[in-house]
């Protein structure tokens, strides 16, 4: 296990799914842990679990006393503070059916909130500090049907790189962590169990199922850690390898032409 006993890490969006796997991860690094949401109820049960050095608090992203109430909070409960991962989101897109008001909703919950939040929390972190946005398999391909997060991941990923540089000469990194499909409760309410999605998503991941939080989070405690201590700026991808293939799913053409009943 990679160490990060003394660190303090606040984790948004962690009160279920991909985010309190995250929380977990660094917890289990040794890490303290502050996890933000607006579901008071699960976001106790996961602090509770994760033991004496994890704490929640009740916070709105896409509102600016939000982000101030999560920061006071940590700094309140731990006194510093040196990760955080922007993993809060909304995955809800209605695609080219989307308003101004959707629009909106989406880019304050997946892009603005954490841009705000990485700049005011950029001003505790010390030399050493880490930022880490989770991205996604899908801010980097077209999907039909979507637009408001696939937009959101984008932008983050490249908020990613402009931060690193910017925050480059104060010693803190910035790096993304991009998933591809992931077992989450999202995933489940399309899949119903996680045999099923590992059954599907073998069709898309070579490695032949779909990610676990584990997975990801064991990644992000590598990413805070000093085993990456030379590297700012750059997506890691845990996707399974979903992003080496292309849409012939890596088959090349002869596959497909020979199924072809025409």
């Amino acid at each position: 296990m990679i160490p990060l006993h003394g660190k303090v890490a606040l984790i948004t969006g962690a009160t279920q799914g991909l985010g309190a796997d995250i929380a977990a991860s660094l917890r289990a690094a040794g890490a303290s842990v502050m996890i933000t949401g607006r579901d008071v109820q699960r976001g106790t049960a996961v602090a509770e679990a994760l033991g004496a050095d994890a704490a929640f608090v009740n916070a709105d992203l896409a509102q600016d006393d939000g982000i101030k109430a999560c920061l006071d909070a940590v700094i309140e409960r731990f006194g510093r503070l040196d990760i955080l991962v922007n993993n809060a989101c909304l995955y809800a897109d209605p695609g080219l059916e989307a308003t101004r008001e959707d629009w909106h909703k989406s880019l304050d919950v997946n892009l603005v909130g954490p841009a705000l939040l990485m700049a005011k929390a950029a001003e505790l972190l010390p030399s050493g500090g880490v930022i880490v946005n989770i991205g996604s398999v899908g801010g980097k391909f077209g999907a039909a049907g979507r637009m408001l997060y696939p937009a959101g991941k984008a932008g983050l990923m490249q908020l990613t790189k402009n931060a690193a540089v910017t925050l480059a000469p104060r010693g803190i990194r910035v790096l993304t962590v991009s998933p591809a499909w992931t077992w989450s409760p999202s995933l489940a309410d399309m899949a119903g169990t996680e045999q099923r999605a590992d059954a599907i998503g073998a069709r898309t991941h070579p490695l032949g199922r779909v990610g676990r939080g584990a997975d990801v989070g064991e990644v992000v405690v590598f990413a805070c850690s000093e085993m990456a201590s030379f590297m700012t700026g750059v997506d890691l991808p845990v996707d399974g390898g979903y992003s080496i293939l292309g849409p012939d799913q890596g088959l090349g053409p002869r596959p497909w032409f020979a199924g072809d009943s025409q």
